[in-house]
């Protein structure tokens, strides 16, 4: 296996759309040239991994997270963490993480990280705590506020455990 993790670049964004929907997902183009207008400005670094030139999967550092305990606290955060499903459990995912920790580290000795909750991101919970990723005792987070004792929330992509580790 010949794996390459590179930045992003112009020539990435209608292939990665493409290969997700292969794989029935939607992850359109446009979303992509963002990629690489935020890593241009500095806000993010996009990582794609490929196997023989071909597309497996990405990663992003956001400098600035969204999640408002990192951004308070300035963690650097891995965010949007893809693996196309085919090459899932060659170790790619922990390779782009291997890299996405070093770049973090030139800037901060803390990496944060967001999970979803249900079983579509089995396998994420499972790598980040063994790469030493613990929660960050803020609990459940649905892009907008903390999930309170008591209230009803829709599982979905948006309810999200977020984890710190010191590099």
């Amino acid at each position: 296996m010949n794996l390459l993790i590179r930045e992003i670049n112009e020539n990435d964004p209608i292939i990665i759309s493409h290969a997700f929907k292969e794989q029935g997902w939607n992850k359109p183009v446009a979303q992509y040239e963002r990629y690489i207008t935020e890593q241009i400005n500095g806000e993010r670094v996009t990582l794609i991994a490929e196997i023989d030139g071909v597309f497996v999967g990405y990663v992003n550092v956001l400098w600035e997270s969204y999640y408002p305990e990192f951004m308070e606290k300035s963690i650097p955060e891995i965010n949007d963490f893809n693996v196309l499903v085919k090459y899932r459990g060659l170790g790619i995912g922990s390779k782009l993480m291997d890299k996405a920790e070093e770049i973090i580290k030139e800037k901060s000795l803390i990496a944060g990280i967001g999970v979803g909750l249900f079983s579509d991101y089995g396998i994420a919970q499972v790598l980040y705590v063994r790469r030493g990723y613990i929660p960050d005792r803020k609990g459940i987070h649905n892009g907008k506020n903390y999930i309170r004792y008591g209230e009803s929330v829709v599982i979905d992509d948006d309810i999200v455990l977020y984890f710190t580790k010191k590099l």
